[in-house]
């Protein structure tokens, strides 16, 4: 019987369950033998966060939560469960109260603001074919562009959706920083990173996709969260 916690893993916006594989395997490697990846509606956070805690509620034992990108506000809004044990950002959004990830992204806005666009139906999409330099720029050009296709694009109004109750106020928590982020300004990064008062901030060389990019250092931080 592994001592480990669950690891559920949230993905943000642009993306799936899937986007989490590289970082997946690394946790196999490391023993981990009860992982979740969860696959958000991107809808609306309250349908987010809803989804995460009813995945949450059916793990037994402790659970981390891992938040990539808009994941980040997913796990913040829906972390203070019983079971959670902390939360990991990635890349992501951890907003205060009264805060959403569009307020937050207006303070600094990041370099691929241009490549978001809307369509008629209400989705908000990063242009396929900018996908690579805007949200992979160090994965390669054929995988970026996998990427690009195989988006999940949110209902665009999830945006300013704004956080009520932050869960990082009473779980401890870990944040990395991309350094390299087109997605998320990495001074707004920083600043979410310092709030926190987290257990370890470390910053990478990365773009959004460290998950991916990273996977190994990724992998050990929630390795560390998680035994901590």
């Amino acid at each position: 019987m592994s001592n480990k916690p669950t690891v559920v893993l949230v993905h943000g916006f642009w993306g799936g369950a899937a986007h989490w594989n590289k970082v997946i395997a690394e946790l196999l490697r490391k023993g981990y033998t009860s992982i979740r990846a969860v696959e958000l509606p991107l809808t609306s956070l309250a349908d987010d966060a809803e989804r995460l805690r009813k995945m949450v509620a059916q793990q037994q034992g402790p659970v981390l939560l891992v938040g990539h990108s808009y994941g980040g506000a997913v796990i913040t809004q829906a972390g203070d469960m019983p079971n959670v044990t902390g939360l990991v950002y990635i890349a992501a959004f951890a907003p205060d109260a009264g805060e959403s990830p569009g307020g937050i992204t207006q303070a600094h806005p990041p370099v691929a603001a241009a490549s978001l666009a809307p369509d008629s139906d209400g989705y908000l999409w990063v242009a396929p074919e900018k996908f690579h330099e805007s949200f992979c720029q160090d994965l390669g050009a054929e995988e970026g562009r996998v990427m690009g296709v195989t988006q999940k694009a949110p209902l665009a109004s999830t945006f300013g959706d704004a956080i009520t109750a932050p869960a990082w106020k009473k779980k401890p928590s870990w944040y990395q920083i991309s350094s390299d982020d087109r997605m998320i300004a990495p001074a707004n990064q920083e600043r979410m990173a310092a709030r926190l008062g987290a257990k370890k901030v470390i910053t990478l060389a990365a773009s959004h996709a460290s998950l991916a990019s990273k996977s190994v250092e990724v992998a050990a931080l929630i390795d560390e969260a998680a035994t901590a």
